[in-house]
């Protein structure tokens, strides 16, 4: 095959995505070049999961070693890092138990799943309702996208699996209007990701709490995006005081390398027995070794600390290019995931902007067409951030002078 192009994937991937014009080719820290040799500044952080950056030696190292040793194996049988994975994980959190599978949605799946198959052998068949929320993103999977609170991503892949009851985030009225002796599980994001950066109310995730508690349902983190750190906890709920019955994590669990899992306590756990649930590469050597040492790392007081540090650094950086441009009208989140709310007069806008934000030299996300949304590196360099910042302030101006 001769030169790789961006033309290629017209060519030859199904279309569901519309990348970049640009390729990047090599990642190293917070740095990422293109075909080109052009330099970005990566404030997206491969959607939150490149949580300890680009190529970091130490996790690098855990890849290659593991590399020369053992790559798959299948779950006839287990393995040492899987082993050890959980018991890190279970030794970190409220959990007894842990389920090891390769993506956020495939983690809510089962989470989903456990919940059902819990209420069903503990209460009977009727006991099946779940509640989400408007707006909630939980994965593609025909279950989760039906979770999810987005109804773009869910109609047109109807009939959709049944059952699942959605209320408006932060409405704990509404929630408990609807929760009753029929739910089997309530799932919720302690910060609504994609649906604009948006935090939970304590008091939402507490009533959540209660009512679960008082309907035996199953109350459900779904902690994919702000888990492993991102807030500057090891997981949101820490932040919060609120303990749920399972948690979901993905995307920076494995730093990069494909990871997921749920953790619970043993009173659910019983409820996925022999045969009931499955998954050929979850939990394989690789991926679990890449996550023992991306845990290792992240599961730190100097890390942790320092999330809250940088998530200062981009708060007052922000500040500063809004009080000279009057573009956002809230700049809210937790840690290193941060969302910019576009005022009425940008609207719609915000794709435009992280497109410019590249043509400068910087990577940036969305979360809906009015927020930029940014998930840098847990570690990102404050050297890194003002030089982000300076190019983004530019990709303002283009967008502003259009």
């Amino acid at each position: 095959m001769g030169q790789i192009t961006r033309h290629d994937f017209d060519e030859y991937i199904i279309p569901m995505f519309s990348p970049a014009p640009f390729i990047p080719v090599k990642g190293e820290g917070s740095m990422v070049w293109d075909q080109t040799g052009k330099s970005y500044i990566d404030f997206a952080g491969g959607i939150a999961v490149n949580a300890l950056g680009h190529a970091h030696p130490a996790v690098k190292a855990a890849l290659i070693e593991q590399a020369d040793k053992l790559w798959h194996i299948g779950n006839g049988y287990t393995n040492e890092p899987v082993l050890a994975l959980a018991k890190k994980l279970v030794d970190a959190t409220f959990a007894d138990k842990v389920f090891f599978c390769n993506s956020g949605a495939e983690a809510n799946e089962a989470a989903l799943k456990l919940a059902r198959k819990y209420a069903h052998d503990a209460f009977g068949a009727d006991k099946n309702e779940i509640v989400a929320f408007q707006n909630a993103f939980h994965g593609r999977t025909l279950f989760t996208v039906s979770a999810g609170g987005q109804p773009k991503y869910s109609k047109d892949f109807a009939p959709l699996p049944g059952g699942i009851h959605h209320v408006a985030y932060n409405d704990l009225a509404a929630a408990k209007a609807i929760i009753s002796d029929k739910t089997c599980a309530v799932i919720v994001e302690p910060i609504q990701g994609e649906g604009g950066v948006i935090p939970a109310d304590p008091q939402l995730l507490q009533g959540l709490r209660d009512l679960c508690d008082q309907f035996n349902a199953v109350l459900i983190f779904d902690e994919v995006q702000t888990g492993v750190g991102r807030t500057g906890s090891l997981y949101s709920y820490m932040q919060y005081g609120v303990v749920p019955d399972v948690l979901s994590t993905a995307k920076a669990l494995g730093g990069g390398f494909p990871i997921g899992a749920i953790l619970t306590t043993d009173k659910f756990a019983k409820a996925l027995s022999v045969g009931s649930h499955g998954t050929t590469y979850g939990g394989n050597p690789l991926a679990s070794a890449v996550a023992d040492k991306v845990l290792s790392i992240i599961n730190t007081p100097e890390v942790l600390s320092g999330v809250q540090e940088r998530h200062q650094w981009f708060v007052d950086g922000l500040t500063a290019i809004n009080q000279q441009y009057d573009v956002f009208s809230d700049i809210r989140g937790a840690g290193l995931l941060l969302g910019c709310q576009l005022t009425a007069a940008y609207a719609g806008q915000a794709k435009a902007i992280t497109n410019a934000a590249a043509e400068e030299g910087v990577l940036a996300l969305i979360a809906g067409p009015d927020v930029i949304r940014f998930a840098p590196s847990l570690i990102i360099s404050e050297a890194d951030v003002q030089e982000g910042l300076t190019r983004f302030a530019r990709a303002l101006v283009r967008v502003i002078k259009r």
